[in-house]
């Protein structure tokens, strides 16, 4: 038990700061499951899910005496909803590959109608409303300042709306994510979780080139009739 307490509990040491090594490993396993996602391998899933787990106990650092000063209880709330979205997507991705070839992937990209993009927007706005408010109710057991809230908010209702339009093979989610490392790295830098913010700010550049890569497989594997198409995909997940 002693061993398995000291793996746990064991830190780095990072210019003078105390880094739990469970928040680096956590974060290599969610860039080993973004650059999956992009190459549209099911592997992404439970391999991010893997990772989920391991960053929820860095953040709810109040449960498990972590170095960090505060916790982040958005940041931890969106692990427990990133493991059940990416258990949706998962098997999302694993019924799509049953209709394909060997070694196709998983999944053909494809925008999200101007109906869904619509619904996602107004649902998202209504999440960040309330989520903030919550959180607000909640508190964080230090003096946050009013944008704390908002932020914290964002990036929780933000990753949420990405993971979930990964499973629907959205080109969206993306720029969600985007939208999200954009207000998650100078938060999680100035909360003091050096390691997460630095692998966010790297998600960044792969980001960028994941949606470029999706985008591209949108328009050149839909018209050429790659895998299933859309209508036929659809039914075998309904079914």
């Amino acid at each position: 038990m002693d061993v398995w307490n000291d793996i746990f509990y064991a830190e780095l040491d990072l210019f003078g700061h105390p880094i739990a090594w469970r928040e680096v490993v956590g974060n290599l396993f969610g860039f080993a499951s973004a650059i999956l996602g992009m190459r549209r391998k099911v592997w992404a899933w439970p391999v991010g899910i893997i990772g989920n787990a391991l960053l929820f106990t860095v953040f709810m650092g109040v449960w498990f005496n972590n170095p960090q000063e505060h916790s982040l209880f958005g940041q931890a709330a969106r692990q427990v909803f990133f493991i059940a979205t990416s258990v949706y997507g998962w098997w999302r991705w694993q019924q799509s590959r049953k209709t394909r070839a060997k070694g196709e992937p998983a999944i053909t990209p494809r925008w999200a109608s101007a109906r869904e993009r619509a619904t996602y927007l107004v649902v998202a706005a209504v999440l960040v409303v309330l989520c903030q408010w919550i959180f607000r109710e909640v508190g964080v057991g230090w003096p946050a300042p009013s944008w704390y809230y908002w932020t914290d908010a964002w990036i929780f209702v933000g990753s949420i709306l990405a993971t979930y339009a990964m499973a629907r093979g959205w080109v969206d989610f993306w720029l969600v994510w985007i939208a999200v490392d954009l207000v998650g790295v100078p938060l999680l830098w100035s909360s003091g979780y050096y390691p997460s913010a630095i692998m966010y700010a790297v998600y960044g550049g792969l980001v960028l080139w994941g949606f470029f890569v999706w985008n591209r497989a949108a328009r050149v594997e839909a018209p050429t009739g790659a895998g299933p198409n859309l209508a036929e995909q659809e039914r075998t997940l309904k079914s």
